[in-house]
């Protein structure tokens, strides 16, 4: 069975349909559009539930008693329960909503870590890190005279195990990872190094941006003690975002912002702050984006992940082997356990000056470092052109991205 039968029972038009975005003609071409890691498209259910809440629900959340008042709070917490279920969190307290994993990570930085470290501290991420899950570390590490170290990878954009191991010692409070590498695709097995962290008193923080859209997460069998996720990435509006916690970890945890809806009572004697997880959640939130978050999480299951999965993994099959057949052309990360992104350069060209050419053949990629310097630099280059995949991606896409890719190629030869 090839790649293209294997998927057959997978209805891409019809799903393809859900989507508006790709219908669209870039400079007078079909839109192909691989540029999935920097931002998903986003289907019609979560476009109208986002319309919805503006044309019918628009209010603020938990400070009425109004009708409308109610609608909204109840679309906000019911964004925060269907997160819950989706990652299986043991509560629904367990869940900070944010802007995303920026945030999320930020939260952590400040109010988690940056009170327990001290000089000669140190937080242990990994060379293949998001700068969200590198720069908040440095920060908070610069205040307390705390260090960042990061543990290695290999040529194929592999996590050494052994080497994260041997760097958990007595003086690393906290130790963070990406689940899945934002420019390698590579997965990360978080479950191994939960253990590791577990077995030494670290905890563990995990960046889920890039696993969130592809892969079922359950965060109490992976073991860690925080995971962060991006909405904007699996198909919600921007600026939407959670972290998950543990519990206990979430009440010994002292609020990163102060304002409005964090607190029990305030007097100038002093504010009494209220529980876990609204204590972190200050001021007016993205209430309409949740309400697309909603809808985002039950799009996403309507499909189920081994539809998405058995359908994506094709679809990087098919891309790798065809990359693979170009004069030329050196991927970047090749680890055998990946989620469908492909970074890779082609001899004699810029990344920007190809992804320019491609864009005018209506093929929509991303040049550059990513957020990804270490990583760069650790390849020795200035930058890779990104190709990343989705369910809703075909293999005629596919087809259409290497030919544009071999035309643009030779135009700059």
């Amino acid at each position: 069975m090839n790649a293209r039968t294997a998927t057959s029972t997978f209805d891409i038009q019809r799903i393809r349909a859900d989507f508006p975005l790709l219908a669209r003609t870039v400079h007078g071409k079909p839109l192909v559009y691989f540029d999935n890691a920097n931002t998903s498209q986003k289907p019609l259910a979560v476009i109208e539930a986002v319309d919805r809440h503006y044309r019918e629900h628009n209010a603020n959340v938990s400070r009425a008693v109004h009708l409308l008042g109610e609608e909204a709070t109840s679309a906000y917490e019911g964004a925060r329960d269907a997160l819950a279920r989706f990652i299986h969190a043991s509560s629904r307290d367990e869940m900070v909503l944010t802007s995303g994993t920026t945030q999320a990570a930020n939260l952590v930085a400040y109010s988690f870590v940056l009170p327990r470290l001290k000089a000669g501290d140190a937080i242990l991420t990994t060379t293949m890190e998001h700068h969200a899950n590198i720069v908040p570390w440095q920060i908070v590490a610069a205040r307390a005279g705390a260090t960042v170290k990061a543990a290695p990878i290999d040529e194929r954009g592999e996590l050494i195990v052994e080497k994260f191991v041997e760097l958990l010692t007595p003086e690393v409070k906290l130790a963070c990872v990406t689940h899945v590498s934002n420019v390698l695709g590579t997965v990360n097995p978080v479950r191994e190094l939960a253990k590791a962290c577990r077995e030494r008193g670290i905890p563990l923080f995990v960046d889920g941006s890039q696993a969130m859209p592809h892969r079922p997460v359950d965060v109490q069998a992976l073991g860690c003690d925080f995971y962060a996720l991006t909405g904007h990435k699996m198909l919600a509006p921007t600026g939407t975002g959670a972290l998950w916690a543990k519990k206990e970890h979430l009440e010994s945890m002292p609020p990163f912002f102060g304002g409005g809806e964090m607190i029990r009572e305030v007097k100038f004697s002093g504010t009494t702050f209220a529980a876990p997880p609204h204590r972190f959640e200050a001021g007016t939130p993205n209430i309409a984006g949740f309400a697309g978050v909603g809808a985002a999480i039950g799009y996403v299951e309507s499909l189920g992940f081994d539809a998405i999965r058995a359908h994506e993994r094709a679809l990087l099959e098919h891309a790798t082997a065809q990359l693979r057949e170009i004069p030329g052309l050196r991927l970047v990360g090749e680890a055998p356990n990946k989620e469908p992104v492909i970074s890779f350069l082609v001899e004699g060209a810029q990344a920007t000056d190809l992804a320019t050419l491609l864009d005018l053949e209506g093929v929509a990629v991303r040049s550059g470092h990513h957020c990804a310097h270490p990583l760069m630099q650790f390849y020795g280059v200035p930058a890779t052109l990104r190709a990343s995949l989705a369910f809703y991606n075909t293999h005629e896409e596919v087809d259409a991205f290497v030919a544009a890719l071999l035309k643009v190629r030779r135009l700059l030869r």
